[in-house]
């Protein structure tokens, strides 16, 4: 083994250590910036010898191409539902039928907080992660495998036993559990779409379940989804009698498993730990609604057995949703960097979920005419996933008399300009371009760090800048000088020199990061990348028409009209050519050469099927780099169509079109380029073709 292998194996068995202790013992000994320089060597190594990764490394998490739909897996044994009760009492007689069932024999639960997520399960053959699917209807749910191995704390490779025997894992083993979104990557996730002008997410159970129906593993890989054990399926052999016992072995292999799951010897014992963790359930990092309590030992599991729907060993407890009775004293009306106005609640102060609330989004119109609210209202609040504030019912029976219905603007309430209804949507939207409220939210969102990232222009600052008529477009930012600034409240000569510094820096963030931030609809960083990378300047990308934008992988009609109508309108024309008058650089990173230059210049070229030395991703690349456009649907524009090895109905299409077809001598010849060994080769990817 060559030195650059013995490291990659050594940086492996490291991380996935530093996975184990971060997310089964949630005792980490490392940084997350000494975790990250690990991966980053690990990947630079991986790179450097392609022949050396493996499915299991953890660098494979990262999401590999779409996948075109979901395929059916079949449980056996079922994942079955639970049983559910609201109150002790119901408890207690759960306890009675075990006890009748059991007739002498002692017997004892565990009871563990309930995790409110999306029930999954993961099978294991021979230590390997080799399927993950939906619990579905219990017997038959969905494999979301690419989606589960971009969970970091799912493990892709179990970990040996303490004495480090391979036999100690399972030939065949199946965990049950949830995948969650974590309380905070939950909250700042919604953050950051709520800046960027989207719709935020309800709550972190829904979304997650929503993550994990996306074709696109990259959504997934992009969420911080996490996965906690809570129960087995099949497993071959089992050598435990106790499902503590079995929970505590999966834990030392790695899986990730209940940390407060606690041993119960009666009925008691559960009805005091359900009273503890009533309250102490708000400081866990995922959402709970309830305790689970299931007896402990596995052959008395198989004695109480099941019904069609639930087992006879097993009963969840849930804890009501926690509201708060208030009264509505006033609604404002806040502007977003898109013009969206939304209503926002403003009620007497309560305590929810261990925080104290005082206002809610009311979302949009539509709702406060569903829920029928009216100012001086009595009305009820609860915390949506136990994070999110929301109003959700009025007592009519206490409306006061002089209670108001609560209108819509007819005008923007921050430039009292003209505000109208979506044509067919549920938004009111301020119609005026110049609103300084919505220039307000564009500018900190264009500063944002994953955007232009001007360091120090925070929002006291943008509110001076538009406030005194310093700032009224992006590009005005480009203009200011050290005189203006240091008129500012708190902006010294020094701090005044820092912030020119970092604006003159801006300039060279690239296309990608412009695009993402000018804020166009529906284009976020992920579509900003792919279209920068495709059309290469900002010139190609305003000349694509609405189709050819939509032929872009990844994009679709929905971003391409958006796209399409920033660039034809007269404000996205200017924006663009102000900042190109400052010196904002317009260009992707990387080689690719300049639209109308190369020997594929103007072409738009189809691959499909499996070539022999190059990668799909390799080929479209080269394509680019000669000026050429991959597209991923054959249409009459088409120039040819690369076909390899089973190049599927892509070829059927081109015939009937009339579209040229070539293999991959003849392109070879056509770009001049010998016919050279691929630095990937197909075992060493898990690209396939797309035909």
């Amino acid at each position: 083994m060559t030195s650059d292998a013995k490291r990659i194996e050594q940086l492996r068995r490291e991380i996935r250590r530093h996975d184990y202790l971060y997310y089964v013992q949630v005792a980490p000994e490392v940084s997350d910036r000494r975790y990250d320089a690990l991966f980053d060597e690990l990947k630079r190594l991986e790179a450097e010898h392609p022949e050396l990764i493996a499915p299991d490394s953890p660098t494979q998490r990262v999401g590999g191409r779409p996948i075109e739909g979901f395929a059916k897996v079949r449980h056996d044994p079922p994942m079955l539902s639970i049983d559910n009760t609201y109150n002790l009492d119901e408890l207690r007689e759960f306890d009675a039928r075990v006890a009748r069932t059991l007739g002498d024999e002692p017997y004892r639960y565990i009871a563990e907080p309930k995790i409110d997520g999306v029930a999954a399960s993961l099978r294991y053959e021979d230590g390997v992660l080799t399927l993950a699917a939906t619990r579905g209807d219990g017997r038959t749910g969905d494999d979301i495998t690419a989606n589960a191995r971009t969970i970091k704390s799912i493990p892709l490779r179990l970990a040996l036993g303490r004495s480090g025997e391979p036999e100690e894992i399972p030939r065949l083993l199946e965990v049950r559990g949830e995948i969650y979104w974590p309380k905070d990557a939950f909250a700042k996730f919604n953050a950051a779409r709520a800046a960027a002008g989207a719709d935020t997410f309800a709550n972190p159970r829904n979304a997650a379940a929503g993550t994990l129906k996306q074709l696109d593993p990259k959504v997934a890989a992009e969420r911080s989804l996490a996965f906690i054990a809570h129960g087995f399926g099949a497993v071959e052999p089992m050598t435990c009698n106790s499902a503590f016992e079995f929970i505590a072995m999966l834990k030392r292999w790695g899986v990730p498993a209940s940390l407060h799951a606690c041993l119960c010897d009666s009925a008691d014992e559960v009805c005091k730990f359900i009273e503890q963790w009533a309250e102490k359930r708000y400081d866990l990092p995922y959402e709970t609604d309830g305790a689970v309590v299931k007896v402990d030992s596995l052959a008395q599991r198989r004695a109480l057995g099941a019904t069609s729907r639930y087992p006879r060993w097993c009963i969840a407890y849930k804890y009501a949703a926690e509201r708060a009775q208030t009264v509505l004293r006033d609604v404002s009306f806040q502007v977003g960097r898109l013009g969206t106005i939304t209503p926002v609640a403003h009620f007497d102060p309560v305590q929810l979920a261990g925080t104290t609330v005082s206002n809610a989004s009311l979302h949009n119109f539509d709702q406060i005419e569903r829920l029928d609210v009216h100012l001086g209202d009595a009305i009820l609040v609860e915390k949506a996933g136990e994070i999110i504030p929301q109003v959700v019912q009025v007592v009519t029976a206490k409306r006061p008399k002089d209670a108001k219905v609560i209108r819509p603007p007819g005008k923007c309430p921050a430039c009292s300009g003209a505000a109208g209804r979506d044509e067919g949507g549920v938004h009111i939207r301020c119609m005026n371009p110049l609103c300084p409220a919505q220039l307000k939210e564009r500018l900190r969102f264009f500063a944002g760090r994953n955007q232009m990232d001007i360091e120090n222009l925070g929002p006291a600052l943008i509110d001076q800048l538009i406030d005194k008529a310093l700032v009224r477009h992006f590009a005005d930012l480009y203009s200011l000088s050290a005189e203006q600034l240091t008129g500012l409240e708190r902006m010294g000569e020094k701090s005044a020199e820092n912030f020119l510094a970092a604006v003159e820096a801006s300039k060279n963030r690239g296309l990608a990061r412009l695009l993402a931030g000018l804020g166009i609809r529906h284009v976020g960083g992920r579509a900003a990348d792919i279209l920068a990378r495709h059309f290469g300047d900002i010139d190609s990308l305003a000349a694509a028409g609405a189709d050819e934008l939509a032929d872009v992988e990844e994009i679709g009609p929905v971003i391409a009209a958006s796209v399409r109508q920033f660039f034809a309108g007269k404000q996205g024309r200017e924006i663009i050519e102000r900042l190109k008058a400052v010196g904002v650089k317009m260009l992707a990173e990387g080689g690719a050469t300049p639209a109308g230059e190369g020997t594929l210049a103007g072409k738009t070229i189809v691959v499909t099927g499996t070539l022999e030395n190059y990668t799909r991703s390799e080929v479209k690349e080269l394509i680019k780099n000669l000026g050429g456009r991959s597209a991923s649907s054959v249409s009459k524009k088409t120039a040819f169509v690369l076909a390899g090895v089973d190049p599927g109905s892509k070829v059927d299409k081109a015939k009937t079109l009339g579209v040229r077809i070539i293999n991959e001598e003849e392109f070879t010849k056509m770009i001049g380029k010998s016919s050279q060994p691929s630095a990937f080769s197909k075992s060493q990817t898990d690209e396939t073709a797309d035909g």
